[in-house]
């Protein structure tokens, strides 16, 4: 992709972050399958970067929601690109988090043959469970339930 794709991600936070009253700029960086628009932290309080995490990642998984709506608008499904909001190391620990999670569910589905419900994760968080997931031969894993209640089944495949 162009470095304009990046441009643009950057500009559009940074002026999110301006018109917040947030003093930060950001970073970007093509990861491959994303591109990663960092928040630098520097500047801001403990309480504006807990404000912009939210509980359990929901201020930031909305705001990454809105930033890739925006962006993607009114381009082509195959033109469309994708962005992830990360500030101050909260993406790096929770992909750690559900990676732990997701080697739990497999463990316990091996040893228990018994189906594991994973519950309270956003749409992009079960899309990275199910990705960790298909790399086992003998795990399968599917969603269900409507959302807000929607939740992550792993099973052992037949």
């Amino acid at each position: 992709m162009s470095d304009d794709i990046i441009q643009r991600g950057t500009e559009w936070l940074e002026e999110f972050l301006s018109l917040s009253g947030l003093p930060a700029s950001v970073m970007a960086r093509d990861e491959g399958d994303s591109y990663w628009l960092t928040i630098d932290h520097s500047q801001l309080t403990p309480e504006q970067i807990s404000a912009l995490i939210g509980q359990e990642g929901d201020v930031i998984d909305a705001l990454q929601y809105l930033c890739n709506t925006m962006l993607n608008i009114h381009l082509e499904h195959g033109e469309q690109t994708a962005y992830t909001i990360e500030l101050n190391g909260y993406r790096d620990r929770r992909h750690k988090e559900l990676r732990l999670m997701a080697e739990y569910a497999a463990a316990q589905v091996r040893l228990t043959g018994v189906d594991f419900e994973l519950k309270s994760l956003s749409s992009p968080e079960r899309r990275q469970v199910h990705s960790f997931l298909s790399e086992y031969d003998d795990i399968e894993t599917y969603s269900r339930g409507e959302e807000p209640d929607r939740r992550l089944v792993v099973k052992v495949k037949i």
